[in-house]
């Protein structure tokens, strides 16, 4: 029995990131012209994220809906699996999120900052995620 469960151990870690998101479903709202909200979408669906796309023309009422302010907000919000993604969030950091599913909103990269994924190669600079909630101060989730 004790192999059995070796067995199973080492086949996890050996999957790729992709087949551990492969039943995720995403739900992301952008505007229709952003073109780094494309690449964003493009980048999860190569980590394995099933991602369905709402083009809006007004994202104010979507990231007010889901408690965002003004200091958390990026050009996209993503829906995963009851936690809110804002922004140009690493897919590492959306795994941790979900395997720890701490009392939050969720989780979020501000701005659009160079170097995160679908804005274009890093400059070397940490990109730093925070966890999205009530609280007044920003909580750090990860830096990659």
């Amino acid at each position: 029995m004790n192999r059995i469960k070796h067995l199973f151990a080492a086949l996890a870690l050996a999957l790729p990131v992709s087949a551990l998101a492969a039943d995720l479903a995403a739900t992301l709202y952008k505007s229709p012209t952003c073109g780094c909200c494309t690449a964003y979408v493009d980048y999860l669906r190569e980590q394995g994220f099933e991602v369905e796309v709402v083009d809006r023309n007004n994202m104010t009422p979507i990231k007010l809906e889901h408690g965002l302010t003004r200091e958390q907000a990026s050009c996209h919000t993503t829906l995963i699996d009851g936690y809110v993604v804002e922004g140009h969030v690493p897919v590492e950091s959306i795994h941790k999120l979900l395997a720890e599913r701490p009392p939050v909103i969720g989780i979020t990269v501000p701005g659009m900052p160079i170097g995160s994924p679908g804005m274009g190669p890093s400059r070397g600079e940490p990109l730093h995620v925070y966890y999205i909630s009530d609280s007044a101060e920003p909580r750090l989730q990860a830096t990659h």
